[in-house]
Parts: C-alpha cells; sequence; structure tokens
C-alpha cells in the first residue's frame, strides 16, 4: 500500500520561550521535525507533506534541507489537528492510498512501531497509536470495545469514568487518506477548545459501520516536546538509546555517559570512543579506530586503525585514512591525510591533502585564507614538515621533501628538497644582559 506521511508543524510552542519555531528545536544535532521525518521514512512513503504555520518559511527551509522533495502547506489560523490535517487536501491530490500523521516534535516513533500500525491496517479503515500511561494526566483517553476503537476522548471533553482510562492516544493516525479527509470535512467544533480534533475522525468512522483500531507502544516512544526541560530530558533520552545501541554492535565506551552522539552517528565495530567525546552530526568512524578522550568530531570520516586526540578537533570534510594519527590540539578541515600521516601536535591542516606516510610537525599551520578565498596546500608522501612550518596556501611540497623548522613557505618545493625559509639568525654578544639592566632601571626610575 503506497503512504503519504503528514507531519503537523504548524505550532508556535510558546511554552518554549523561543524565537525559533519549536519543532525547530535541535536534539542530537538535528531539528525535532527532521527526527520526525525519519522516523516517518520506515514506510518508505510516496508522499511527504509538512503542514507548517508559526516560522513557517524556517521550517519549510529545514524539511527541504532534508528532504528537496517534500511538499509544504500553510495552516494560517491555529484550529485544531483535524483543520490542520485538512489544509493537506490540494498536496495530496491525485494521491491513491493511505496517510500516516505524525508530529515534528515527537521524535521518538520507531519503524517497528510504525510497521505495526501498517500491519493492523489490513484489519481496520483507520489505526490509532496508543500508549499505556504511567500517569494518564490530561491525555486524551482511546475507549475500547474489545479489540475495537470505539472513540477517543479529549481530557477535557472526559467524564470522571473516561479520565479513569489508561490507554492514551498519541495522535498518531494511519488510514486512508481520501477517508480521512472526507471524515475531517464532517467535523464539528463543538468542544471545550473550539478546535477541529483529528481525534474525532474515529467516532465518525465509527457512526459509517467502519473499523477502528490501535495499536499500543511504550510511552517513551509518545514522548511529545513543548518545554526546554521536556527538550533536555528528550536529549537525556536519545544519548542513552545510541550509547547502549553502539555498545550492543560492539563499540567500547570507556565511560558511556561522557560520549555524545548526534542522530546520523555511525561507529564501527571495535571501535573506542574514550571519555568526554562529542560526536557531532556527519562522523562516521570504522572499526578498530579509536578516538581519544576530549576530543570533538564533526562532518568526518576515520578510517580502521586511525587514533584522534586526545583534545582534537575534527571539523566538516576532514578523512583520515587507515592508520593515520591526529593528536593533541590539532585541528583539521576540509582535509584529507592518506594513510599513515600523522599530525600529532598543535596544528592546524585545512584545505589540504596529506600525503601517505607524512610527517607534521608541530606547529604547522596551512594559511589558506587570504580573507576572500580559500586556497588548498598539498603535502606529497613521506614528506617531513618541520615544527613551525607556517605553509602559504596555495602551495605544493612534494613527496619525501622536508621544510626546516620555522619556515614559512611561499614556493612549491620539489620533490626530495629541502626549503628553509627564515631570517637568518645574528647573535649579539652581551646584549641581552644590558637590556634587561635599562629595563630594571627605567622600572626604577618609575617606582621614586
Amino acid at each position: 500500500m503506497r503512504t503519504a506521511l503528514v507531519i503537523l508543524a504548524a505550532g508556535q510552542g510558546t511554552r518554549m520561550n523561543s524565537d525559533l519555531p519549536k519543532v525547530l528545536h535541535p536534539l542530537a544535532g538535528a531539528p525535532l521535525l527532521v527526527h520526525a521525518m525519519k522516523s516517518g521514512a520506515a514506510l518508505a512513503p510516496a508522499r511527504t507533506v509538512i503542514v507548517t504555520g508559526h516560522g513557517g518559511e524556517a521550517v519549510a527551509a529545514a524539511a527541504r534541507a532534508h528532504d528537496p522533495d517534500v511538499r509544504i502547506v500553510v495552516q494560517d489560523e491555529q484550529l485544531g489537528t483535524g483543520h490542520a490535517v485538512a489544509q493537506t487536501r490540494a498536496a495530496l491530490d491525485g494521491f491513491d492510498g493511505d496517510m500516516i500523521v505524525l508530529y515534528g516534535d515527537t521524535p521518538f516513533i520507531r519503524p517497528e512501531t510504525l510497521a505495526a500500525m501498517a500491519q493492523a491496517r489490513q484489519h481496520h479503515d483507520i489505526v490509532v497509536l496508543g500508549f499505556q500511561a504511567a500517569d494518564p494526566g490530561r491525555y486524551g483517553r482511546l475507549v475500547m470495545a474489545d479489540d475495537r476503537l470505539e472513540r477517543i476522548v479529549e481530557f477535557k471533553d472526559a467524564t470522571e469514568t473516561e479520565r479513569r482510562i489508561s490507554l492514551c492516544n498519541s495522535g498518531v493516525v494511519l488510514g486512508d487518506s481520501g477517508l480521512i479527509l472526507d471524515l475531517i470535512a464532517t467535523l464539528s467544533n463543538d468542544n471545550a477548545s473550539g478546535e477541529y480534533y483529528l481525534t474525532d475522525i474515529v467516532a465518525a468512522a465509527r457512526a459509517r459501520g467502519l473499523s477502528a483500531g490501535a495499536v499500543t507502544c511504550d510511552e517513551a516512544e509518545t514522548l511529545g516536546v513543548n518545554t526546554r526541560a521536556q527538550l533536555a530530558a528528550a536529549e537525556a533520552a536519545f544519548q542513552a538509546r545510541a550509547r547502549a545501541g553502539a555498545m550492543e554492535d560492539g563499540v567500547t565506551l570507556v565511560v558511556p555517559e561522557t560520549v555524545f552522539f548526534a542522530h546520523d552517528t555511525v561507529l564501527g565495530r571495535d571501535a573506542v570512543i574514550e571519555p568526554n567525546v562529542i560526536l557531532g552530526p556527519g562522523v562516521s568512524v570504522e572499526s578498530g579506530a579509536r578516538i581519544r578522550a576530549f576530543s570533538h568530531l564533526e562532518g568526518c570520516h576515520v578510517s580502521c586503525g586511525a587514533i584522534v586526540g586526545p583534545f582534537a578537533r575534527l571539523r566538516p570534510g576532514a578523512e583520515l585514512a587507515e592508520d593515520v594519527h591526529v593528536g593533541n590540539f590539532v585541528e583539521i578541515k576540509n582535509a584529507t591525510l592518506e594513510q599513515g600521516a600523522k599530525a600529532n601536535h598543535l596544528s592546524y591542516i585545512g584545505d589540504a591533502r596529506v600525503g601517505a606516510a607524512a610527517n607534521i610537525g608541530a606547529g604547522t599551520v596551512t594559511c589558506n585564507y587570504d580573507g576572500v578565498f580559500k586556497h588548498r596546500t598539498e603535502i606529497g608522501a613521506r614528506a617531513f614538515i618541520g615544527s613551525d612550518t607556517m605553509l602559504v596556501a596555495p602551495v605544493r611540497v612534494g613527496a619525501e621533501a622536508m621544510t626546516g623548522s620555522g619556515s614559512v613557505i611561499t614556493e612549491d618545493v620539489p620533490d626530495g628538497a629541502i626549503a628553509i625559509g627564515r631570517a637568518r639568525q645574528v647573535n649579539k654578544p652581551g646584549l641581552a644582559r644590558k637590556l634587561m639592566q635599562k629595563l630594571k632601571d627605567a622600572r626604577a626610575r618609575r617606582q621614586n
């Protein structure tokens, strides 16, 4: 069955106390909305529609950055979830298949749960996702009759008997797209909130003699983010799940609670991650690599056998081949270090290629930016870059070439050559003592 994914992302999120739309607040390095889109992708949707409202342009931009093919619709007035879904009618024109409704502030719905809903859809016209709540609070309640869902009642409209029901509504709904839109068109806003509730389609479907059912999931999957505290709780939940999953897959986390993952982190089996490591978006670390303590990685790839850190920073575009060593206080950006290359101390390598088995001495800087343009540095295989070398790009140091310590290299260095680009040393006998005494005498005069 073809499925259209509809994500409601129009809410202002006033309890976040933020100028940023609620669904754009980051969780594990990606907006909440992207997490919802990734959840829905488990159903391989033929069409994805995002319903925007507050901050709609920014929300649309974030959605398109993740999936350029999404369709954006706008809910100008916030008249309830039923009204929000009704705005998708034009975007779904000509679509023949099911519709699943997710929420941009609910990031943890699992693919297995959506698969269970799709399975239940074979037996029911409408399928709703519910959960047994430890504290039902103000959630809507699912009113069941045996294995069939009779209706959903919002807390504000529930009787005392209905409020004692612990089976609660997540808001996630699956059914034929045409049927859902037709049922929404019949809804009334005669309720405590004066809104058009998507949940009312269940009673409307039952009134037509149609079947409705419920699938349940763990309450943690339905966690919605409405406040900063809930965002922090969601981050903690994501990190705990990511750490557990990595260790189950054979990754060593020396002190798990100090390692932070992004939504798309990929770690190979037998990789070792030492304490206090941050893995930002776009990081992949191959089997057998080691990321040492207090390192920060983003947008990079680390190959088998490589060692990074401690106190290293890999920025977007960093590509480390097998057995590369990047040591303490070294920063790599948009640069490739080929097999066995080493940059062990206090260096910046940006917009560069470092050849196999080359050695970068302490204090080396690729001077890649002239204030307007970025320029590249090429360092050949087995080259030896002396400590405190400034490589003024664009420049090439050939294979098996060397640079003298303290050099400023502004011209290409041929293969096998040594380049020394520094001022000639001149010693002035006794001048240090004379200068120091002169300074001390000046200080004494000032004090008097």
